[in-house]
């Protein structure tokens, strides 16, 4: 209840402040048309007014349940050994400076090492109300094309990762788990963290019988946290199992929209032979790849949400 009044009072407040630029910029054009004031403040009420506008529409796009809990990200390489690693490793960095520049909070849950580079897979949660609404979109398979740092010959290689992100489930959103359809490893840390870490078999593992669903956390020193974690996860990933079932059968009712195949090619990261990222479901591209790399992503995720949420 309490966060249902605190969510109200934020869409009243953005309201209230897109309703009261919109009409500061409406005397200042009046006055602009009487021949007093200039157009300079006229624009720059304009687009105060219009980020206003465009804050509270993007509020709107995320206003399914799920939306505003945070969010793990999970990345995965393709075949190519240490091409895709390394790519996934980028991957991994573009979103932790994606969330650092929208001030969202971050940890690493669980990390496999690549051989010789990069990493193999990844699990970073992203903390934050509407971290999820945000990174939904970036689920499937992510392209690169580069000349290839690891190739003597400096050949062009294609690599690719695999991203899959799954909100994560709050106080409010009850999920039903057997104890017995669950079975427990424990294991040595494979990631760096001191000598404690990696003597100790503080890392857990946990299978999920019924839904064949495998998670593995490493987070912290405690086994027991890490198993609270995972479970944690667990619960995640069959809540956004349950919430994918729901849109495909609200796809299947509304045929007249664009499908979203959440498990295929989605984006394409060209580094050679010109520089160019695009977006293949929305066609939104740019040729600064440097700043997408280092987590400059909105204008994908908000074309995303426009066309599909």
């Amino acid at each position: 209840m309490l966060k249902q009044i605190s969510e109200t009072k934020k869409w009243t407040a953005e309201y209230e402040e897109a309703r009261q630029k919109t009409d500061d910029l409406r005397v200042l054009f009046e006055f602009f048309e009487a021949g007093e004031g200039s157009g300079e403040e006229v624009m720059t009420s304009y687009r105060v007014a219009e980020k206003a506008i465009d804050k509270l529409e993007f509020r709107k796009m995320l206003s399914k349940e799920e939306d505003r809990l945070s969010a793990i990200v999970n990345i995965n390489s393709g075949a190519g050994g240490t091409e895709s690693q390394d790519w996934a490793e980028m991957l991994m960095r573009m979103y932790l400076r994606w969330a650092e520049r929208n001030s969202y909070k971050t940890n690493v849950l669980d990390i496999q090492d690549g051989d010789g580079a990069g990493i193999k897979s990844a699990s970073i949660e992203v903390e934050g109300e509407y971290a999820f609404g945000n990174l939904k979109g970036e689920n499937g398979v992510h392209r690169l094309v580069r000349l290839s740092p690891f190739d003597a010959n400096h050949k062009r290689h294609t690599s690719f990762a695999s991203v899959y992100t799954y909100p994560v489930i709050d106080e409010n959103i009850q999920i039903e788990i057997n104890p017995a359809d669950l079975s427990w490893d424990t294991f040595r840390s494979s990631g760096p963290g001191g000598q404690n870490v990696n003597k100790v078999e503080s890392a857990v593992r946990v299978r999920h019988a019924p839904s064949g669903l495998v998670v593995e956390c490493q987070e912290t020193r405690s086994q027991g946290q890490n198993r609270e974690k995972a479970l944690t996860m667990l619960k995640s990933q069959l809540y956004e199992i349950e919430l994918r079932k729901k849109r495909e059968k609200l796809q299947e009712m509304e045929s007249t929209k664009k499908k979203i195949e959440w498990g295929s090619q989605i984006r394409s990261y060209v580094f050679h032979p010109y520089k160019m990222v695009k977006d293949l479901r929305t066609g939104v591209e740019t040729s600064n790849v440097q700043l997408v790399m280092d987590g400059d992503i909105d204008d994908f995720i908000k074309a995303f949400l426009i066309e599909f949420a």
